[in-house]
């Protein structure tokens, strides 16, 4: 049998290369490896896993490579090794998978059976991001998943907001004992199966994260790393996670806005899933952050078991649908015509300016209009909000500007809210929290960025009011999620106070295009269309004030 080039195992056995390949099947293999560049020649590379080998045999079978008889068993060896593997990890998605028992359960931890798969998943692939829809007990899942004894010690990270409850969960969900950690700075650490530690004290602790101190680590909301290793949360996770032997990520809206933040996660949790990031922009990107086919992506990912979502008509528990209502309400417009003018100037700096004055004026553009956009709206909406206060009904009530919060307290003052925000300490959102669930006030006021991972408010509210909007759906599906959840005995009503000015239109707008990209990640088949081009937050914001005669004349 002709041969058209070389295939050789390198590198002590961790890389395949190819070389001497006729032109023909050259082009051939780099049409069917998209992450291979179209301009690579003569060399080319693939690591050593189970996938690749698979991938490569297959190749193989097509276009004969010349191969030593014991590169030639390691291939067929990892061909193997992918079908079997292959085998096990379906096997256990199967709806008559018998899981095995969870020893050190408590009753309180009522056990259903697609918690338990995710946790044996988890333990098969060593690297699972766990996106179950809202309410469907990711908490239970990776207690079970702490029970294995391989995964202890294991550190939970959180947000700051969640450290106790993370604590009593699980402690009450199983007999596993729990330390938060307490500082920054690194200190002796009692003897404890579990450790739960902020997103913020990361760095403090990354030398004792290269000695392998921990055997698992578990990121809730993990949406919070959507930026990858830009930020120090980021790159103190990416250490952890390399020195650990089980990696586990939770959240419902891992993509927020584009689908690069999908690899930006996946990047720290297990590089090799998607390869680097040249190598995603060139197989899944039209350019450096939109997918250009999200839903092909989120097949790949669940196809590799590194990503498990089920909704809760995939596991027969569904709610009654939220209601959502949007409403258009009216605002005072000198509130939005006092920063007119310097709107304006702040657009044409963001058109005309260099590429530093372009980056600082659009983030003044978004800061003044949004907060503008939300005093002008605030009284009416409190207003709106008495409406349901007077009825006696219990309401969340969302915003994100702190002179927001002011006008609806002096305006709500009546019904002494209870403000869980980003001004609160963990002890002041816990009480608030205790404050609303109790009775003792019918109002929270709630930070649009303050309510991932926070339990327990469906027992007493089932109405939400987004006083002010964010430019990304996920963060108000979120939010709508903290009622819209197992414990809620009455239909979920979602509602939108919008107004026909300032920020409120494009973010409208540009919210329908960055729920498409997350929709086709998490939920393929189930993704809708925008109604307009993605032409870019700011974008948006300085069409809108920039002068008529500066938009023609571009």
């Amino acid at each position: 049998m002709s041969s058209y080039g070389q295939l050789t195992l390198t590198d002590n056995k961790r890389t395949w290369l190819i070389q001497g390949l006729v032109p023909h099947v050259a082009i051939r293999l780099k049409q069917l490896f998209p992450r291979v560049s179209k301009t690579q020649v003569d060399l080319f590379t693939f690591p050593n896993d189970l996938d690749h080998c698979s991938d490569l045999s297959w190749f193989t079978s097509r276009y004969p490579l010349e191969i030593s008889d014991s590169d030639a068993r390691a291939l067929r060896k990892g061909q193997k090794g992918y079908v079997a593997r292959k085998a096990e990890l379906e096997t256990i998605l199967l709806p008559d998978y018998a899981p095995s028992p969870f020893a050190g359960l408590k009753p309180a931890c009522q056990t259903r059976h697609y918690q338990m798969q995710a946790a044996d998943l988890a333990h098969a692939t060593r690297t699972l991001l766990l996106a179950d829809d809202i309410g469907l007990g990711k908490t239970a899942a990776t207690v079970m998943w702490l029970l294995n004894p391989a995964c202890r010690p294991g550190l939970v990270i959180v947000e700051t907001h969640l450290q106790d409850q993370w604590k009593s969960k699980i402690e009450e969900f199983s007999d596993l004992t729990a330390h938060i950690i307490r500082t920054g700075s690194p200190y002796d650490l009692p003897e404890s199966d579990v450790y739960v530690i902020t997103y913020g004290k990361l760095a403090g602790w990354v030398d004792l994260f290269r000695e392998r101190f921990f055997k698992s680590a578990c990121w809730d909301e993990i949406q919070g790393l959507r930026k990858g290793t830009e930020s120090i949360k980021g790159e103190s996770s990416f250490v952890l996670a390399q020195h650990v032997d089980f990696r586990l990520g939770l959240s419902a809206t891992p993509v927020h806005n584009y689908g690069i933040e999908i690899f930006n996660i996946f990047e720290i949790l297990q590089s090799d899933v998607l390869g680097n990031r040249v190598e995603f922009i060139r197989e899944w990107c039209t350019d450096g952050k939109h997918v250009a086919d999200s839903a092909a992506l989120g097949a790949y990912l669940r196809e590799q078991k590194v990503f498990l979502r089920r909704l809760r008509s995939d596991v027969g528990r569904e709610l009654p649908k939220v209601n959502t209502m949007v409403e258009d309400i009216a605002h005072d417009q000198k509130a939005l015509r006092s920063i007119e003018e310097l709107a304006k100037k702040l657009a044409m700096r963001y058109e005309m300016g260099s590429f530093e004055e372009r980056g600082q004026a659009g983030r003044e553009l978004d800061m003044l209009v949004r907060q503008a956009t939300g005093i002008s709206k605030a009284r009416v909406i409190a207003q709106y909000a008495r409406m349901f206060l007077e009825d006696n009904t219990p309401i969340v009530l969302a915003g994100w500007h702190r002179a927001v919060y002011d006008i609806w307290l002096s305006e709500l003052a009546d019904f002494n809210p209870a403000m869980y925000t980003g001004s609160e300490s963990p002890a002041q959102k816990k009480e608030a929290k205790r404050r609303f669930l109790a009775g003792e006030t019918n109002v929270l006021i709630l930070s649009l960025h303050s309510g991932a991972g926070l339990d327990g408010l469906q027992d007493r509210c089932s109405v939400v009011l987004h006083g002010e909007l964010d430019w990304s759906p996920k963060v108000h599906d979120q939010l709508t999620g903290r009622l819209d959840r197992d414990g809620q005995k009455n239909p979920v009503l979602s509602v939108y106070l919008v107004s026909q000015d300032g920020s409120d239109p494009p973010i409208i707008e540009l919210l329908g295009v960055k729920a498409a990209q997350a929709a086709g990640i998490t939920d393929p088949g189930r993704v809708f269309e925008a109604n307009v081009p993605d032409t870019g937050r700011m974008r948006l914001l300085v069409d809108r004030y920039l002068p008529k005669q500066t938009q023609e004349a571009a």
